[in-house]
């Protein structure tokens, strides 16, 4: 069943994947591999909505982010349940689709490959996201 969900668009633009969940902040800079495309524990973001509680620090970030999408290995969008400047220039910068204001308990439901849509046009987003059993 699709669930879809009204965020706040911060990034312009659209894009449909799987899903990648990470559970907590994530820093660019030190947690993302910039020359594979993978997150410390091996899962690749390349392609993927990245769905994150929220960004982490680092003023490298936004460079990591950027260098990933000359690469082609960038997400296709990141939706969070907040946003931080640092991330949000990093979407700017990389031309990545952000979108703000996922309620935490569905972050907190949602696992890996799961098929994702989202549409963000500032100051809105909408998010659609089918589950399979």
């Amino acid at each position: 069943m699709m669930e879809r969900f009204e965020l706040r668009g911060l990034v312009e633009g659209r894009a449909a994947g799987e899903t990648l969940v990470v559970m907590g902040r994530l820093s660019f800079y030190g947690e993302v591999d910039p020359e594979k495309g993978t997150l410390v524990d091996g899962r690749s973001i390349a392609g993927k909505i990245l769905v994150i509680e929220g960004g982490r620090g680092s003023t490298v970030g936004p460079y990591i982010l950027y260098a990933l999408s000359r690469r082609g290995l960038a997400p296709s969008a990141i939706v969070v349940v907040e946003a931080e400047p640092i991330l949000v220039a990093g979407a700017v910068m990389a031309s990545v689709p952000l979108a703000a204001g996922l309620p935490r308990k569905v972050l907190e439901s949602l696992r890996d490959g799961c098929r994702a849509e989202l549409e963000s046009k500032p100051p809105k987003a909408l998010l659609a996201i089918e589950c399979s059993e």
